[in-house]
């Protein structure tokens, strides 16, 4: 029974995935939205850090790591694993005029991993790539002195499927690539209504966008004094080439009623704007680590990104450049005890980390950062080698300088990482 609905469950989110609305950040305005391909939960409460890999937990954000499988486990062991996760934030948006609250809920991923054989394993699935979700009014005053109203909203976002693979050529060095294809449509809507007139102005404009992207991966994780290892990893997620289909209309309503005047479509065939490119910069990230298997690990990453080439040619925001955006990460777990028979506090994997990421937007000369700390905790499952896993995350994104939105969030993250072992019947010989 528990199978049936563990698989109904992952049914259900993966048709909830493509319809949700996995943001409602300010921010998500620019770009093609916030981005959401953070890994697991495993990753994410370790500060977002990639380099870690071993045989029962999936790794969406190095494909090397899929090489190890099964490894410890010998062949006995069932080298599927599927994982998925949700988590639920509560954020609050503040100016210095005023504060409001919100909260979202989302899916974050959904994953099947496998190994093929010792050292060689492959895995797929689905995961939002970026989510837009913001509204928000602008004041100002006319050379008349009317006072002008702009009200900006928008939803949608992009999802990403995948397919990756990771093969250790040789002892501890192993390599890995991810191709991913991105799809979805971006919704990005302003009105206008000035003061004492009875029509307002509307402009609508919408995206319907895909491209692939790709990610290489090497690990290589010697041992060192025959008792601990040395993590090493580089990952290149390279430029992802989006194609974007657009429409655009415009038009009046009656700002009495809220019913359009007139709307029309532009032809956006004759100023070149019918399709465009958006090419997101090639990602880079190092790593580097220690730790003694199945008890304990700490490690870095480094990530940087040439994000000043970015461009949207059909949204024209205001007051934005683009600037290298950079990443630091470091985090780590803890496990007591992982083959204790008696006290199951012993073989929980206790989880810690914090991040600092430079977004690269510059909006009105001020940049926007985004800091996060993060815990969790991986809770073993009786009988198995599968995990239920809880995360936390507290965090502060933008600035309050420049009449800009400071938001401060908290996430809680709920992730199942079920190894095929699970799911067997028993058998008696």
């Amino acid at each position: 029974m528990i199978k049936k609905i563990v698989t109904a469950i992952i049914c259900i989110a993966s048709v909830g995935l493509y319809a949700q609305n996995g943001s409602v950040s300010p921010y998500s305005y620019f770009g093609v939205g916030e981005l959401q391909s953070k890994g697991t939960v495993e990753n994410q409460m370790m500060g977002g850090i990639g380099m870690f890999a071993d045989s029962i937990h999936v790794n969406l954000k190095n494909p090397a790591a899929y090489s190890r499988l099964g490894v410890q486990y010998g062949e006995d062991f069932g080298n599927t694993t599927y994982t998925a996760g949700i988590s639920h934030t509560n954020l609050s948006f503040e100016n210095n005029f005023e504060k409001q609250t919100n909260s979202v809920t989302k899916l974050e991923y959904i994953s099947v991993a496998m190994a093929l054989k010792k050292g060689w394993g492959i895995g797929f699935g689905i995961m939002p790539y970026s989510s837009v979700g913001y509204d928000m009014v602008a004041e100002s005053v006319d050379g008349n002195g009317s006072e002008v109203l702009n009200r900006y909203y928008g939803d949608g976002g992009l999802n990403k499927v995948y397919l990756s693979t990771g093969y250790e050529i040789m002892k501890n060095l192993s390599i890995g690539a991810t191709a991913s294809f991105n799809f979805g449509t971006l919704e990005n809507n302003r009105i206008q209504t000035i003061e004492n007139l009875q029509l307002g102005t509307l402009d609508k404009r919408s995206s319907k966008v895909n491209g692939m992207d790709f990610n290489y991966a090497m690990n290589y994780t010697p041992m060192i004094k025959d008792k601990y290892r040395l993590y090493t990893s580089v990952r290149v997620n390279t430029q992802a080439n989006l194609t974007s289909k657009n429409e655009k209309e415009i038009g009046s309503f009656s700002n009495s009623t809220g019913a359009n005047i007139e709307v029309v479509d532009v032809n956006l065939d004759a100023v070149n704007l019918r399709h465009t490119e958006l090419k997101i910069p090639t990602i880079t990230t190092l790593g580097l680590g220690v730790g003694e298997d199945m008890k304990w690990f700490v490690g870095a990453e480094y990530s940087f990104q040439g994000m000043g080439s970015f461009k949207n040619d059909f949204i024209d925001a205001e007051n934005l450049e683009y600037q290298d955006a950079s990443t630091y990460a470091f985090g780590g777990f803890f496990i007591p005890d992982h083959s204790a028979f008696s006290g199951y506090l012993k073989r929980i994997s206790y989880r810690a980390g914090l991040r600092f990421e430079k977004t690269g937007m510059l909006i009105k000369d001020h940049e926007i950062n985004n800091f996060g700390i993060t815990f969790g905790f991986g809770l073993p499952m009786r009988g198995s080698f599968s995990n239920l896993n809880l995360g936390f995350e507290a965090g502060r994104k933008g600035t309050k300088a420049g009449d800009l939105i400071e938001e401060n969030y908290f996430k809680f993250n709920l992730g199942l990482s079920l190894n095929d072992i699970w799911f067997r019947k028993r058998r008696i010989n």
